[in-house]
């Protein structure tokens, strides 16, 4: 298994570009997962639903399955969020692992760059960030630079910059969420 991240600021275009990107991945052959960060109060179950009400009234796991897909809801009733290593352990085998957050983790990563949100770039202060996708031209930049919008170039920068699992550090910073 190999994982790239997609990091960037919220509004740039990380989850649009990832649902451009899966079906083009997947068209070259590879199986795919994808792991989202989220912040805190998400939540896949819906109240009214049997297994809504299970999670509600105390169990720790609940596991939904029919014909078409299972689901694992896990509540942490206070226990430490997850590292990305531990979610990623949780993963069936595919070829390719696509992180959307985890933006301080130590794996390698595409900055998503919109001018229009007019927020910084992250890789100066990032060195997991291998590469940009930006909507606009960028002046001299140390790193590849690919245009947002050709999905096929991207899908090659992820054949070319995932990373294998046992090569990746891993850790974040000391006292930087996973944000």
């Amino acid at each position: 298994m190999r994982l790239i991240g997609f990091a960037g600021w919220s509004g740039s275009g990380k989850t649009t570009l990832l649902a451009r990107l899966i079906p083009v991945l997947v068209g070259r052959g590879h199986r795919v997962s994808t792991i989202k960060h989220a912040h805190h109060e998400f939540d896949v179950d819906k109240p009214g639903k049997d297994s809504h009400t299970h999670r509600v009234v105390g169990a720790n796991e609940v596991l939904v399955s029919s014909a078409n897909r299972w689901a694992l809801m896990h509540e942490l009733r206070g226990t430490p969020e997850p590292d990305l290593p531990e979610l990623v352990a949780h993963l069936s085998p595919v070829d390719l692992v696509l992180v959307e957050g985890f933006k301080r983790d130590h794996h390698p990563k595409l900055e998503i760059h919109r001018a229009e949100v007019g927020k910084p770039f992250l890789h100066p202060d990032d060195p997991y960030i291998v590469g940009i996708a930006s909507d606009h031209a960028l002046p001299e930049s140390p790193l590849p630079v690919i245009d947002l919008g050709d999905i096929e170039a991207i899908a090659d920068f992820v054949d070319q910059h995932a990373a294998p699992l046992d090569g990746i550090a891993w850790r974040p910073p000391s006292g930087q969420s996973a944000g």
